[in-house]
């Protein structure tokens, strides 16, 4: 019934709807802005990755950052989306896996507006599909950002998943691990599926949710946890009370939401079960709890609390963050502005801008992708005996144990569609 009324709106609402200026407005900043961002901002400390990947991450790290203001302030300032946040918040800094229901493929995206206020967008990495690497400007991006790229197929997977949780924690560098346990965006194909699963294994059908793949979950948990680079886990669950932007096709027809809504439940590493069948049982409980938080939100007052804000106050003030939002939108304007203006002019840039163009097009043929270029040149100065070299210049042997055994979800069902262990962003 939930998807029904969702889609009817959209039916009625937008079916004659040409491309919006708005959503083009959107679009196009969103895509110059990481185009030339990529090569004219991220393409000049390249190098450092070759002489010290840790640096190299500190750094780059930092400077993606920066992009990752400018759709909250687009958002915000020039669209108008109002953004609720309720519950335990976050500890600034802390590191942590966070799991939040699918509803739309723009999710995680959105999620930025909440970790402005609550955390560091430098420390979030997120798990998506491997397709978007090749998407120029924000596929370069994500790869010098060190995204987890994955198949969604755990077989193939699990090992990628491994080398990168284990790089992270061998040089020390903390994170915030977004990640999908659904593996895919509510619809009503996948809706179907996801009762067919429950069928098949005894449980009970979602409408508002799809049922978690937790062996994903589980082994990024375990990862962390035994390489000492964990402390908490954030379960946020999202929704939108009007206007719900199902792809990236509804932005560019101008259909943004009116309102986002996060909830954050935060959950100490301490307090998680040891085992991983007691892991995976845990992950499910939390989705039995999404589904009557978000049954309860959409069948009420539309909102995950009355008071409508969190327990624990955002690091940030408001007057900071509409602050950083103005000066991100500024900084970006004028960026691209002038990066247009310099192509215009300038041959010598136009070289550069073609030369860095082709390598990240020759890189990926190549290697297939920096990040794994990244994880080859880590592997070069540790010498293939765990160690990193830390940004203080010296070696230091990292406290990462490898694991040895696959946390693999008993009785469940990996399909390809939703498969890698429910990781897909």
């Amino acid at each position: 019934m939930y998807l029904r009324m969702v889609g009817s709106y959209e039916k009625h609402g937008h079916s004659g709807m040409a491309v919006s200026m708005r959503g083009l407005y959107f679009v196009v900043t969103l895509f110059l802005g990481s185009l030339f961002g990529s090569v004219f901002m991220l393409g000049p400390f390249l190098p450092i990755m070759l002489l010290s990947p840790a640096w190299y991450r500190w750094l780059t790290d930092r400077i993606v950052a920066t992009w990752l203001t400018l759709p909250v302030a687009l958002l915000e300032l020039v669209f108008k989306v109002k953004v609720v946040i309720t519950g335990d918040g976050f500890v600034p800094g802390e590191r942590s896996v966070i799991i939040m229901n699918h509803r739309t493929r723009l999710d995680w995206m959105f999620l930025w507006c909440c970790l402005l206020r609550y955390s560091y967008l430098r420390l979030e990495k997120i798990c998506l599909k491997a397709a978007l690497k090749a998407v120029p400007g924000f596929g370069w991006a994500m790869q010098v950002a060190a995204f987890i790229f994955i198949h969604r197929r755990w077989e193939d997977d699990r090992r990628h998943v491994e080398n990168m949780l284990e790089y992270f924690c061998d040089i020390r560098e903390p994170l915030q691990l977004l990640i999908f346990p659904e593996g895919t965006d509510l619809t009503e194909n996948t809706r179907a599926r996801s009762d067919k699963f429950a069928e098949k294994n005894g449980f009970p059908k979602y409408e508002y949710v799809l049922h978690p793949r937790t062996t994903g979950f589980t082994f990024i948990v375990d990862t962390l946890r035994k390489g000492d680079n964990l402390d908490a886990i954030h379960d946020i669950t999202v929704a939108y009370p009007k206007n719900i932007p199902q792809t990236e096709r509804h932005l560019v027809l101008g259909l943004f939401p009116r309102e986002i809504h996060f909830h954050v439940r935060r959950y100490p590493v301490s307090c998680l079960p040891d085992s991983g069948e007691e892991l995976q049982a845990w992950c499910q409980e939390r989705w039995v709890e999404k589904e009557a938080r978000l049954r309860e939100f959409y069948t009420g007052d539309r909102c995950f609390d009355a008071l409508g804000r969190s327990r624990i106050p955002p690091c940030k003030t408001e007057q900071r963050v509409t602050l950083i939002k103005v000066a991100s939108l500024l900084y970006w304007t004028a960026f691209i502005a002038l990066s247009c203006v310099g192509l215009v002019l300038s041959a010598h840039l136009r070289a550069y801008f073609l030369l860095m163009v082709l390598f990240f097009l020759g890189q990926q043929r190549a290697v297939g992708g920096l990040e794994l270029l990244e994880l080859a040149c880590h592997r070069h100065w540790a010498g293939g005996r765990g160690q990193g070299r830390g940004r203080e210049g010296t070696v230091r042997r990292g406290r990462f144990r490898r694991k040895t055994a696959d946390v693999s979800g008993e009785g469940e069902e990996e399909e390809e569609e939703e498969g890698g262990g429910g990781l897909r962003g």
